[in-house]
């Protein structure tokens, strides 16, 4: 899952990972529902934490 991208993604990578809006992708890093790791005012985001999120999501 995710072979493409690299182990740590960007905002940009999660939102064409996801086909989601970065509004939508920034609220759901903000209330953790999406884990990551901030580093000043940016956002990191370990493919394994998007790889949970995906896993444990109820669509």
């Amino acid at each position: 899952m995710f072979e493409s991208y690299k182990d740590v993604l960007t905002v940009d990578d999660v939102c064409r990972a996801l086909s989601l809006g970065k509004n939508t992708v920034y609220s759901l890093l903000k209330n953790g529902t999406i884990k990551s790791i901030k580093v000043g005012k940016k956002y990191l985001i370990p493919k394994l934490y998007l790889i949970d999120f995906v896993n444990n999501s109820r669509f």
